[in-house]
């Protein structure tokens, strides 16, 4: 009888292992879908491409169904599906490829009207896979009012701004505002995508107390990767007051006027081995006016008026690796550290046989690179600008930045900074300023000035996880600063030493508004200060980081 038992169970268990698998297929539900690595591996084609492009607020989520959340949902005009289908560098009928999908995901989160995207397979059949592209939208329509702080001095604005105007990825905005150095209002109008393909228009224009502004550009830019070509043209022109400082005080003042243009086209082989060359010429213009106007502080010396067109070549080299993180610069919102090295220079030359005022080349570049070191984050990155004519080099500009990231806790992270400058230039106003609007929390804005800077920043982060009505994240840190402007004619006199300051603070960001930036809420202790610096200042700012 055992015997029999044992026959009949092996044949039961030799009969259930050849047609379960094959039940499950025909129930579709027991195999899990392979993972977009293994479909590469397997060289899977791509099928269909679903767009679900959703709510602000998931309905479906008990802590989102409330009947306000679900107002908005009706109030607020989805992004068109035909806007995500745009931006993606897959098709159907394409083998499957982890990289082009984890660039897509960059691409689609660079955009302020979507809060959330998820690029995910959901069936997979005879070697083809079906993918869903899903977005969650933030709410964009944001009118209201803006009221900030920093060294002593106040800005206060009124605006009302669609990002994503009838869910056309288009974006409208009206601004008013007031500050220490003008007041005015601003209308701006830009599409990224504008005849359906990854054109990027932008226009602005601006009037000020001091003058006006007015800027547009049509451009078809490497937007990936491996994008082949580039081609495009802005124009731009100003009118405005220039201000020199010391010691937080205007010592004198002059109207500036200028006008700039640039056309350029640029090629490509693309992405080869991860990394990506890129090829670019064009010409450019600026032309600058200065006037002295009776009614400003004269000022101790007026640049010599200059009108500079030059062809140039341009030359980027990029690096591809970047890492997904979370709580760096934001809280609680995928980010993603760039590790890759990146590079770029240009050189034009400015020929009076063009119509210039003086012969001279012009270059400009920059390189950056991220690193990971010892369990922490390192970013660096250094620019240089400048013109060289007449035997000597002029209107130069050193910028050099590190930061670094090390998770201390499950939502703790220390972030240390470090950035230095240096300017040469018989311009006055490309004076270096440090203060309380750009760093050194503790001090009026344009407290030092001069043509060497350098700053240092110390932060204990924390990124909580309380996230109240979902709508609202916070933050906060501690944090130590040190910094110096000097050098030149304009350096202060009075305290042109080091400076110190420490404090504490707020951060707040809302992850369901397409604003996206971080307001900082921060109290700081001066320390190097003399009597006629308040012990205490008080800045309320938004960032667009924390």
């Amino acid at each position: 009888m055992n015997t029999i038992k044992r026959f009949l169970l092996s044949a039961f268990v030799a009969v259930s292992c050849h047609w379960l698998p094959a039940i499950a297929d025909a129930v579709g539900q027991d195999r899990p879908i392979p993972s977009f690595a293994e479909l590469e591996v397997a060289g899977a084609i791509i099928g269909e491409v679903r767009i679900n492009a959703e709510d602000i607020f998931d309905e479906n989520d008990p802590r989102e169904n409330y009947g306000l959340y679900r107002l908005l949902n009706k109030l607020h005009i989805n992004t068109r599906p035909s806007v995500i289908q745009r931006q993606l560098l897959f098709r159907s009928g394409e083998r499957v490829s982890v990289r082009v999908i984890e660039e897509t995901e960059r691409l689609l989160r660079s955009n302020r009207f979507l809060y959330d995207v998820s690029i995910r397979p959901i069936a997979f059949r005879d070697g083809v896979v079906d993918i869903e592209v899903r977005t969650r939208d933030t709410w964009s329509l944001e009118p209201g009012g803006s009221y900030s702080r920093g060294g002593g001095s106040n800005t206060t604005g009124l605006s009302l701004t669609e990002r994503n105007f009838l869910g056309t990825g288009a974006s409208v905005s009206w601004s008013q505002g007031s500050s220490v150095d003008r007041s005015g209002q601003q209308f701006e109008l830009s599409h990224k995508q504008v005849f359906g393909n990854w054109t990027a228009f932008d226009y602005k224009t601006a009037i000020f107390s001091d003058g006006s502004a007015d800027s547009i550009s049509l451009v078809r830019p490497f937007y990936a990767l491996d994008t082949r070509w580039a081609l495009g043209g802005s124009a731009a022109q100003f009118d405005r007051i220039d201000s020199i400082y010391t010691n937080s005080n205007i010592v004198g003042q002059y109207r500036h006027q200028g006008r700039t243009g640039e056309v350029f086209g640029g090629l490509s082989k693309g992405l080869i081995n991860r990394w990506v060359q890129r090829y670019s010429v064009g010409v450019g213009y600026q032309d600058d006016v200065y006037l002295v106007e009776a009614a400003l502080p004269p000022p101790p010396d007026v640049p010599a008026n200059q009108t500079l067109v030059y062809p140039f070549v341009r030359y980027e080299v990029i690096e591809d690796d970047y890492v997904k993180v979370a709580n760096r610069d934001k809280i609680g919102r995928a980010e993603y550290f760039v590790r890759g090295f990146n590079a770029s220079a240009q050189l034009g030359y400015s020929s009076t046989g063009l119509g210039a005022t003086r012969d001279l080349w012009l270059y400009s570049g920059g390189l950056s690179k991220g690193f990971r070191t010892r369990g922490g984050d390192l970013q660096t990155s250094l620019s240089v600008s400048g013109q060289y004519g007449d035997g000597r080099s002029d209107r130069q500009f050193l910028f050099g930045n590190a930061r670094y990231f090390l998770q201390t806790g499950a939502r703790t992270v220390f972030y240390a900074s470090a950035e230095a400058d240096a300017v040469n230039s018989s311009i006055p106003t490309d004076q270096l300023l440090l203060g309380g609007d750009n760093g050194l929390r503790g001090y009026p804005l344009r407290y030092q000035s001069g043509d060497r800077r350098a700053l240092f920043t110390i932060e204990e982060r924390v990124y909580t996880d309380w996230y109240p009505f979902r709508l609202v994240r916070l933050g906060g840190a501690v944090f130590y600063d040190v910094g110096r402007a000097w050098g030149g004619e304009f350096e202060n006199q009075a305290n042109p030493g080091w400076l110190r300051d420490f404090g504490f603070g707020l951060r707040l960001t809302s992850d369901r508004s397409s604003i996206g930036n971080v307001l900082h809420l921060d109290v700081a202790f001066p320390i190097d200060a003399p009597d006629d610096i308040k012990k205490m200042q008080v800045l309320v700012k938004t960032y667009a980081n924390f």
